[in-house]
Formats: C-alpha cells, structure tokens, sequence
C-alpha cells in the first residue's frame, strides 16, 4: 500500500523503528531523537550503520549537525 501511494506520486510519512522496514520503503529519512532532527539521509547513501550514526543515543552526541548525505 505504502509503495503504490508513492508511486503515484502521494507524500508519505513512515515512522518507525525498524530500520530494515525505513531502508525498504524510504526516499529519504530523518533521524530523531526527542523531538529534535539529528540527521536527513537520502536513501542512496542511507544504511543502518550511517542511520545508527545520527542516533544520540548511541553516539552521546545530542548537538549532532543536520546532514544531507549526497544522492
């Protein structure tokens, strides 16, 4: 359902956890940790690692700059 919305051109906005589910159906992701953007990553440079590093509660890094990763 998600994919054929976005096919036919309809904004949607997927928020969840799994980073598998984010990577398959995203064009591109926002990282957030409590409220805040820590991180946007088009979805040709996004892996779990590179989502994992936007993450403040993995890094400690809570002024973590807004990021574009090159398409």
């Amino acid at each position: 359902m998600i994919r054929n919305l976005a096919s036919e051109g309809m904004g949607v906005m997927l928020i969840s956890s799994e980073l598998p589910e984010v990577l398959a159906l995203s064009h591109r992701i926002v990282v957030m940790h409590e409220g805040r953007v820590t991180g946007i990553v088009e979805h040709a440079a996004a892996t779990e690692e590179i989502l994992m590093g936007y993450a403040p509660a993995v890094t400690d890094d809570y002024s973590a700059p807004i990021a574009k990763e090159p398409a």
